[in-house]
């Protein structure tokens, strides 16, 4: 059995158990992800670093870690390693070693493209585990993956105001911790899959989804579509992310301890309306969870550079929660328009969404020094209006609805 047939499979039933471990791990993962730009403040003011610096240290994290991950995905749909993400957290793990013990600007850059590395290595095949344990139930467990990524996105700003920020860099090295925990679960799930593997090549019985009826044009403009509004989405989650902190002191005189914790009403407000997009798409279909994820956002992001600091923390909550159930819906989505390309098209949407989210964050640290903080989230603010492009996506699920309908019956 090649690969591509057991991406197209999947267990009959939802395995919830791998679903939740693989949310622990991917919280895990993000969790030491999300320390990065937590300790921004920290880094800028001991080392002196430019908003442009500061930019080129996320770019660097997000190209790591979104640059090898299509190539992840596409060598392993070809052939399955069911142990790559333990392996990739190792990576993750040198380079918190190596994070908590830098000195200067360059040894920083080399320490976060480590840990983009391991990032790399992570998403595509977990995601690919998440499909094969999910039953059927895609947007489902998608949503459950992501939940654990975006709740431990969540927690890194609050962790850094109550660690790092006491007690300084060095204190990296305690999530470490984390590394080694998430090692021994993602062991864990490598043993499952590869068990998984074995079975499929012992049955060699598969029965996937016909593929949508549509033509290479339109499929390829839909992709391109799909990755403008991964464009949107990241490039106004990289203003909120990385530069929320430097907005809310700069416009509000909060201190550092308290922009952490405003930062964590976003980020966790991501986490709480992960799991809308996939169970809902499952539920009415994806194009309308996209229409609704990205240009919903519109009204609130448009108000949020005008209003006084109690109505942006205000804000920043349903536009955390709108924009939190559009990736699963548009994965799925993606997945369903290429059947049986799932580490590529999970390799390419996480990476380019990160590429997004670093190339984003490098432009308007840049910007930021030009003009000021304050003008960035202005000029952001405009960016989910380019949610208007969904009404070009195909119905992809209808189409597969009427033909799997006039499928004739096997006797």
């Amino acid at each position: 059995m090649t690969q591509t047939d057991l991406t197209t499979e999947k267990t009959t039933h939802t395995v919830f158990p791998i679903l939740i471990a693989l949310s622990i791990s991917h919280l895990l993962n993000d969790t030491i992800q999300s320390l990065i730009p937590a300790i921004y403040p920290i880094i800028k003011t001991s080392y002196h670093l430019s908003f442009s610096q500061i930019g080129l240290i996320t770019l660097a994290f997000q190209l790591a870690a979104s640059l090898l991950q299509p190539f992840v995905g596409m060598y392993t749909d070809r052939k399955p390693k069911p142990y790559s993400l333990a392996t990739g957290m190792g990576f993750t793990l040198l380079g918190l070693i190596l994070l908590a013990n830098s000195s200067h600007f360059f040894m920083i850059v080399i320490s976060v493209c480590l840990i983009g590395v391991g990032s790399s290595i992570f998403h595509p095949e977990a995601s690919r585990m998440a499909h094969t344990a999910s039953g059927g139930r895609k947007g489902l467990a998608q949503s459950v993956f992501q939940l654990g990524g975006n709740f431990g996105s969540s927690l890194g700003p609050l962790l850094a105001a109550w660690i790092i920020v006491p007690h300084g860099q060095f204190s990296i090295i305690w999530f470490s911790v984390m590394a080694l925990l998430a090692i021994i679960i993602l062991t864990h799930i490598g043993n499952w899959y590869r068990g998984v593997m074995l079975e499929y090549r012992k049955k060699r019985t598969a029965s996937a989804l016909p593929a949508p009826s549509l033509s290479k044009r339109k499929v390829g403009l839909a992709i391109a579509i799909l990755l403008i509004l991964i464009f949107s989405k990241y490039f106004y989650m990289a203003s909120l992310t990385n530069y929320f902190t430097f907005y809310l002191i700069n416009k509000f005189h909060v201190s550092v301890s308290a922009s952490q914790i405003y930062l964590f009403v976003f980020l966790f407000s991501i986490a709480a309306g992960t799991l809308i997009g996939g169970p809902v798409g499952d539920r009415i279909g994806r194009k309308y969870v996209i229409w609704v994820s990205i240009l919903g956002t519109a009204p609130f992001s448009l108000l949020l550079p005008h209003v006084n600091l109690f109505w942006t923390i205000v804000l920043v909550v349903p536009i955390g929660m709108i924009l939190a159930s559009a990736f699963s819906a548009i994965l799925v989505y993606a997945q369903e328009l290429i059947p049986g390309k799932l580490g590529l098209i999970s390799g390419l949407f996480f990476g380019f969404a990160f590429g997004m989210a670093g190339i984003g964050s490098a432009l308007l640290g840049n910007l930021a020094d030009i003009t000021s903080i304050q003008y960035v989230f202005y000029i952001c603010s405009f960016l989910p209006l380019i949610g208007l492009l969904t009404g070009f996506l195909p119905d992809i699920e209808g189409k597969r609805k009427k033909k799997v309908a006039t499928k004739p019956l096997k006797h």
